[in-house]
């Protein structure tokens, strides 16, 4: 087979050196684009601002944008989902998520945490009433699982759901809420005498309050709220009826790890992006920085880090097209990706030097968020660990 001549080959592209794009059809790359379109225009004029004020104003007008594009509930099918596939999904996190973290983190848990419990373990009365307002952004999702006293280890939840009548009454807490006090319907994990179940609890029922957490360094521009609930009725049918157990809300938040791989990848990128620039342009002793070995030397592993977490996310979408992505494979992404991700802003931050901390520039508030994003959705230490049974079958969790 004759090989190609150098005046052959496509030239060289910085922001994708492996050609990645090629892994990816039309359909793939215009739903990329379209995202990347919406995010240029709706977001990143307006991002810094919302960051420094510690607030997402017009979330509701961006949820029903955002569910226009077709990007709530994205994978799932029917009830007005657009059914894109995992690739597709993943690219869309990391098109938000380059962006600002608190975006994707909004549709992440839109989508793949409150709406894939409904359509996964809801009925069918259930999917009728919320999916089709979630999916079009009328109606925004929460997802309770986390509380005060129990993150990492969610079976020791104190939340509880006991029977009256045929009613169920709800009291707990739970926190670090993303949507929270502006959700239309909470996914409220609680412990029965059954076991643990999945409950719908819509905004405004007696007893259900959601304020909201301030003083966050971290996911300014998110919306992130305390869910308080104190004998909260609920009909019968609030219940999610075909799940019992940690497998149901353990599997939503597999779902959304599956998004962050992806996301993380968004904020290095972008990132990145902002270093490449700043070394080619900014000067110092006669010459711009980016011809100094050093800072090339950062630059490069930062884009072998970054493009090598994107090709893990890739190989992790095509997997659950496919219908064999396992849980440690989604632990596997989550773990290096978030990791890796923090280590390229971190790095960024020393090439643009005291502009770094800047909100000029969109390095620090990448980082200040993924160190959120590192611990949400499963700490380092759990993924580890979660890799560690895998590895040897034996359980260090307990």
């Amino acid at each position: 087979m004759s090989q190609p001549k150098p005046s052959e080959y496509t030239a060289f592209d910085p922001m994708d050196p492996l050609g990645v794009d090629d892994l990816l059809d039309p359909e793939d790359l215009a739903i990329r684009d379209s995202v990347r379109a919406w995010a240029a225009d709706r977001v990143l004029p307006y991002i810094a601002d919302w960051y420094e004020r510690g607030e997402l104003p017009r979330i509701r007008e961006l949820t029903r944008e955002l569910g226009a594009l077709g990007a709530l509930g994205m994978p799932l099918t029917g009830y007005g989902c657009a059914g894109a596939s995992p690739v597709q999904y993943g690219l869309t996190c990391l098109e938000l998520e380059a962006a600002d973290s608190g975006i994707r983190s909004l549709v992440s848990v839109q989508g793949s945490l409150a709406m894939y419990a409904i359509h996964r373990f809801g009925s069918e009365e259930q999917k009728l009433r919320w999916l089709p307002d979630m999916a079009a952004g009328e109606v925004i999702g929460c997802f309770g699982l986390t509380e005060p006293d129990h993150g990492s280890d969610p079976a020791g939840m104190r939340t509880r759901a006991r029977r009256d009548g045929s009613d169920w009454v709800l009291t707990g807490r739970k926190m670090w809420i993303t949507n929270g006090s502006v959700a239309g319907v909470a996914v409220v994990w609680a412990r029965t005498d059954d076991g643990i179940r999945g409950f719908l609890v819509p905004a405004g029922a007696p007893g259900f309050t959601a304020p909201e957490i301030r003083h966050k360094w971290s996911l300014r521009a998110s919306v992130t709220s305390e869910l308080v609930l104190d004998e909260v009725r609920l009909p019968a049918d609030a219940v999610l009826p075909e799940v019992t157990g940690l497998r149901g809300p353990l599997s939503c938040l597999n779902h959304a790890r599956y998004g962050i791989v992806w996301g993380a990848m968004g904020a290095a990128r972008a990132s990145f992006a902002a270093a490449l620039e700043y070394a080619r342009t900014r000067e110092q002793f006669g010459r711009p920085i980016g011809g100094f070995q050093l800072t090339q030397a950062k630059l490069a592993d930062m884009a072998v880090e970054l493009h090598k977490g994107i090709l893990l996310a890739h190989h992790l979408g095509r997997r659950m097209e496919a219908g064999g992505l396992r849980p440690e494979q989604v632990s596997f992404g989550k773990l290096n990706n978030v990791r890796e991700a923090i280590d390229i802003c971190r790095t960024a931050r020393t090439i643009l030097g005291a502009n770094g901390i800047s909100l000029e520039y969109p390095v620090m508030r990448h980082a200040t968020n993924l160190e959120s994003v590192l611990t949400y959705e499963g700490t380092v230490e759990m993924h580890q660990l979660v890799l560690g049974k895998a590895l040897t079958g034996l359980d260090a969790f307990r």
